[in-house]
C-alpha cells in the first residue's frame, strides 16, 4: 500500500478518536477537597504536591482511581461483584476521559508469617513448579514444595450412587505437601516462659497467675477455682506432674461450675487462642508487654527456618534445594537461574528470571525471597507491589503512585525516576502523589494542592511547569529550592551507646559506638544494614523508645482523641464535672447514640450495590444521646469538643474553668509534630500516611525513655514541614534525649551532630559502617555515596 501523499494537500484532520487526551475532574468534594477541578494529561507523568493533608490523596486515590476502580467492578456480573468490596461514587460532578488504574500505594504488606516476598509476588510459585519439574529425587507436584500445603493422607468407607443404587466404597487419598510439621511452615517455634505465667511459691486462690485478666475474681479464675483438676489452696510448685499438666496443656473439657457448664482448657491452649492470634500490634500495650515477657519465638530446630519439610528440602537442582534457592540473595538467584539450560521449561526459566531481574532493576537485588512480607519497609513494600508491572504490555493504563521514593536513598531516587519514565514512554499515564524535589523536577506537569492542611487546604494552588512552580510563590514552589546548610557547631556527646560483633542479616561483625545526647543520623543506600543495626542492637535495649513505620491500626470509630489517650482525661473531667459516669462521654461505650451506636452514620447494605451512608438522624451526626450532650464541661458539650481542631483544643484545655494539664500536654505533642489542624474527632481512616505517622509520633513521645529511634520521619513530609520537624528533634535532644534517626533526607543528615553512613552497596555488598563523624567531615570527604549527594545538596558539589 503507497503511503505517498499528493503534493499541496493538507494534512488530515486528526481523528476524533484521537482527542481524548486529557482526565477531566470537575467539582470533586472528596474529603477536604472544596470543588476543585483540574485537567491532567493523558500519558504524561504528572505530580501531585503539597503540605501533607492539603488533599493530594483526596483527589489521586478518593475521586481518580477510586472512580477507576469501581467503573471497571461494574464490567462484572451481579454475582461476581457480590465478592469484590462495594464502592461508592466519589463525591464529584464529572470524571471524564479515565482509563484503568493501577494503585500501587505505600501501604505495608500484611504481617501474615506465612507471607513471603516470595508468595507475595509469585516468585515461589514458578521456583516450585521448577522443582517439581527438574528436581532430583521427583518428589511431587508443584504443592510439594510450598510451605503453605501439609502432608496429610486418609481412608475410610464413602457412600456414592451408582446406577440408581446406593453403594458403598473404600477410598483413600493422599496430599503431600511441604509444610514443615513441626513448626507448621512458620520457621519459628514459640515457648513459654512459665515464670512469666505464674508465681509457683503461690497458690491459685493467693493469685498466683500473673496474665492479665486472669484474677481470681473474675469469670476465667473461678473455672480454674472451681474445676476440681487441683487444690486451688495448693502453691503450684507441690502440684503433681499431672495436676501441673491439667493446670498448662489440658485439652478443652466440659466440666460444671456453680451450675453452669463451661468448657475447662489448659493455660498455654488458651493463651495460644486468645492472645497469640492476634496481631501483636493490634494488641493493647499490656497483653504486648505481656506476649513479650512471656513467650520467646526461636529458629524451627526440624527445619532450620526454611519452613519446608525435610522431602522438599532433598530434592535438588544442580545441588542447590529450593530452600537454598530462596535463602540466596535474589540478584544470586537471577545469575543462578540464568545459567540452568533446559529447553524443557524454557518459558518458565524465561518468565522466573525476568521477575527476579526486576527485582535488581527497581534496587531490591539485596532481599531474598524467604524474607517476610510483613518485615518490609512502606518503600520495599511499594517497590515489591511495582515488579509484576514493570514488564506488562498493557498501555493507555494509569499507574497511581504514593511516594514511590519512601525509603529511598538519593543514590535510588533517580533509578526510580527512570523506572516513572520508562512507564510513561510505554504510552501510559502516571500520576505521582510525591515531595521530594528530585522527582518534581521529572515532571511533564504539576498539580499543587493547599495552601494548608485540612479545613485549611482542599484548593488547586498551581497546574503547569516545573519552572513555572517555581516562580509560583506557592509553599510548594517557595521551598522547591531550599537546600539546609550545615550546622556551624555540633553538640558535643555525653557518652556513647556501644553495639560490637553485630552479624544479624547482612551485618559483617559490626562494631560501633552511637554517641549519646546528640541528634545522630544513621544513613546508607537502602538495603544497606540500617534496620538491621537497629532492630538487633538497639532497638531492644531498656530505656529506648523506638518509633517504627508500621502503620496505626484503628477502625472508622478511632480517631486522634481515642488513639493517642486524650479522651481518657476528657471524659473523667466532664464527669467530674457534671457528677455522672466517665463512659457517658465515650460514642463507643453508654453514652452512644442508640440508633447509629456512636458511628454518627448510618450504613444501608445494598448487596452488590455500593453501601450507602447516611448521618443519623437522631443524632444528627454527633454520635451522643440527647441527653449526654446537655452535659458541658467549659462551655463546651463533648461532641462540640470531638469538633474542635487540635490548635483549638489546646487553647482551650490550656488554660482557664476547662484548664486539664493531663489533656494540654498530649494536644502540645500534636501541635509539636504539626498537626495542629486535625479534628480530635476525625476518624484514623481519613488520615494520610504522614499525618498517621506523626500522631504515631507524638503518642510515643510520651514514654519514659532516653532514647528515641525514628525510622523515616521525614516520610510523608512536605518540605515546608521538614523544617518543623527539624525543629522537635532539636527540642527533644535539647531536653536531654539521645535522638538516633535511619532517614535519607539529605536535610535531616545536614541537621545532624553526627552521621553514621553504612554500604557501600546493599545486601552482601553492604553491611559494613563506611563513614562516621560529622556532616561536615562527610561533606570534605566524599568517600561514599552519601557523601556525594550530601555534598551536592548543601553546595559543596557545584
Amino acid at each position: 500500500m503507497s503511503t505517498a501523499t499528493k503534493s499541496g494537500t493538507r494534512p488530515a484532520e486528526p481523528h476524533v478518536a484521537d482527542t481524548h487526551d486529557l482526565i477531566r475532574v470537575y467539582g470533586a468534594r472528596e474529603n477536604n477537597l472544596k470543588d476543585i477541578s483540574v485537567e491532567i494529561p493523558k500519558r504524561r507523568l504528572t505530580v501531585f504536591t503539597g503540605v501533607s493533608g492539603s488533599g493530594k490523596s483526596s483527589l489521586v486515590f478518593s475521586t481518580i482511581a477510586a472512580e477507576s476502580q469501581r467503573l471497571i467492578n461494574e464490567t462484572y456480573s451481579a454475582f461476581i461483584q457480590g465478592f469484590m468490596p462495594n464502592q461508592a461514587r466519589p463525591d464529584v460532578d464529572v470524571l471524564d476521559g479515565l482509563t484503568t488504574a493501577i494503585i500501587v500505594d505505600q501501604e505495608r504488606m500484611g504481617s501474615d508469617p506465612r507471607s513471603t516476598v516470595g508468595t507475595a509476588t509469585d516468585a515461589n510459585a514458578m521456583l516450585r513448579i521448577l522443582f517439581s519439574r527438574l528436581g532430583t529425587p521427583h518428589i511431587g507436584s508443584p504443592q510439594a514444595f510450598s510451605f503453605n500445603v501439609a502432608s496429610i493422607s486418609g481412608a475410610g468407607a464413602v457412600t456414592v450412587e451408582k446406577g440408581g443404587q446406593t453403594v458403598r466404597e473404600r477410598r483413600s487419598f493422599s496430599i503431600t505437601g511441604g509444610m514443615c510439621p513441626r513448626c507448621e511452615g512458620r520457621g519459628s517455634v514459640s515457648d513459654f516462659d512459665l515464670t512469666a505465667l505464674y508465681d509457683d511459691s503461690k497458690s491459685l486462690n493467693d493469685g498466683a497467675l500473673t496474665i492479665p485478666g486472669y484474677s481470681m475474681e473474675g469469670w476465667y479464675g473461678r473455672i480454674f477455682r472451681g474445676c476440681g483438676f487441683f487444690d486451688p489452696d495448693k502453691p503450684i510448685k507441690k502440684f503433681t506432674k499431672k495436676q501441673l499438666n491439667d493446670l498448662l496443656y489440658k485439652e478443652p473439657t466440659r466440666i460444671k461450675v456453680e451450675g453452669v457448664n463451661v468448657t475447662y482448657e489448659g493455660l498455654i491452649p488458651k493463651i495460644q487462642k486468645s492472645f497469640l492470634s492476634k496481631d501483636r500490634e493490634a494488641m493493647q500495650p499490656h497483653i504486648r508487654a505481656f506476649v513479650d515477657k512471656a513467650i520467646t519465638f526461636d529458629v524451627c530446630p526440624d527445619c532450620g527456618g526454611t519452613r519446608l519439610s525435610a522431602e522438599a528440602r532433598s530434592s535438588k537442582i544442580k545441588g542447590i534445594s529450593i530452600a537454598d534457592a530462596c535463602t540466596m540473595q535474589i540478584s544470586d538467584l537471577a545469575d543462578w537461574v540464568r545459567d540452568l539450560d533446559e529447553p524443557s521449561v524454557a518459558p518458565l526459566l524465561t518468565a522466573l528470571g525476568q521477575t527476579l531481574d526486576s527485582f535488581v532493576e527497581i534496587g531490591l537485588g539485596y532481599l531474598s525471597l524467604e524474607r517476610p512480607a510483613g518485615t518490609l519497609s512502606g518503600g520495599e513494600a511499594q517497590r515489591t507491589k511495582m515488579i509484576r508491572h514493570l514488564g506488562s504490555s498493557l498501555t493507555d493504563v494509569t499507574y497511581v503512585f504514593d511516594e514511590p521514593t519512601i525509603g529511598l536513598h538519593p543514590h535510588d531516587i533517580a533509578r526510580m525516576n527512570e523506572l516513572l519514565l520508562q512507564l510513561r514512554d510505554k504510552g501510559n499515564t502516571v500520576l505521582v502523589v510525591e515531595h521530594k524535589p528530585e522527582v518534581i523536577a521529572v515532571a511533564d506537569h504539576i498539580i499543587d494542592l493547599g495552601p494548608r492542611a485540612g479545613t485549611d487546604g482542599g484548593q488547586v494552588m498551581f497546574e503547569g511547569s516545573v519552572d513555572g512552580l517555581r516562580a509560583s510563590g506557592t509553599i510548594t514552589g517557595h521551598h522547591l529550592d531550599d537546600r539546609a546548610a550545615l550546622k556551624p557547631s555540633v553538640r558535643t556527646p555525653t557518652g556513647a551507646l556501644q553495639v560490637r560483633g553485630a552479624t544479624s542479616h547482612n551485618l559483617r561483625d559490626v562494631d560501633v559506638d552511637i554517641p549519646l545526647g546528640v541528634l545522630v543520623v544513621l544513613t546508607g543506600v537502602a538495603g544497606s544494614g540500617k534496620s538491621s543495626l537497629i532492630d538487633s542492637s538497639v532497638a531492644r535495649r531498656d530505656g529506648v523508645v523506638t518509633v517504627d513505620q508500621t502503620p496505626i491500626k484503628g477502625s472508622r470509630r478511632s480517631n486522634p482523641a481515642t488513639y493517642t489517650g486524650l479522651l481518657d482525661p476528657i471524659r473523667k473531667a466532664f464527669a467530674k464535672a457534671n457528677g455522672v459516669k466517665p463512659a457517658l462521654f465515650s460514642s463507643n461505650s453508654e453514652g452512644a447514640c442508640p440508633t447509629c451506636n456512636g458511628a454518627g452514620v448510618i450504613y444501608t447494605d445494598l448487596g452488590v450495590m455500593a453501601t450507602v451512608e447516611s448521618p443519623c438522624e437522631e443524632c444528627e451526626g454527633r454520635r451522643f444521646q440527647a441527653q449526654v450532650l446537655e452535659y458541658t464541661f467549659g462551655g463546651r458539650n463533648i461532641a462540640e469538643v470531638f469538633a474542635m481542631s487540635v490548635a483549638e483544643a489546646e487553647e482551650f484545655f490550656g488554660a482557664g474553668d476547662a484548664r486539664i494539664p493531663a489533656a494540654h500536654k498530649i494536644l502540645d505533642r500534636l501541635v509539636d509534630v504539626g498537626l495542629g489542624y486535625i479534628k480530635l474527632g476525625q476518624p484514623l481512616t481519613t488520615l494520610s500516611g504522614g499525618e498517621r505517622q506523626r500522631v504515631k509520633l507524638a503518642t510515643q513521645m510520651a514514654d519514659t525513655g532516653g532514647i528515641y529511634v525514628l525510622d523515616e520521619p521525614t516520610t510523608g513530609l512536605h518540605l515546608a514541614d521538614v523544617e518543623k520537624l527539624l525543629g522537635l528533634l532539636d527540642r527533644l535532644v535539647d531536653s536531654g534525649k539521645s535522638v538516633i534517626v535511619i532517614e535519607h533526607h539529605q536535610a535531616v543528615m545536614a541537621h545532624a551532630d553526627w552521621i553514621i553512613d553504612l554500604g557501600p552497596g546493599a545486601g552482601h555488598d553492604g553491611g559494613t559502617i563506611v563513614f562516621e563523624g560529622t556532616p561536615a567531615d562527610l561533606v570534605a570527604a566524599r568517600s561514599t555515596l552519601t557523601g556525594e549527594h550530601l555534598a551536592e545538596y548543601v553546595g559543596g558539589g557545584k
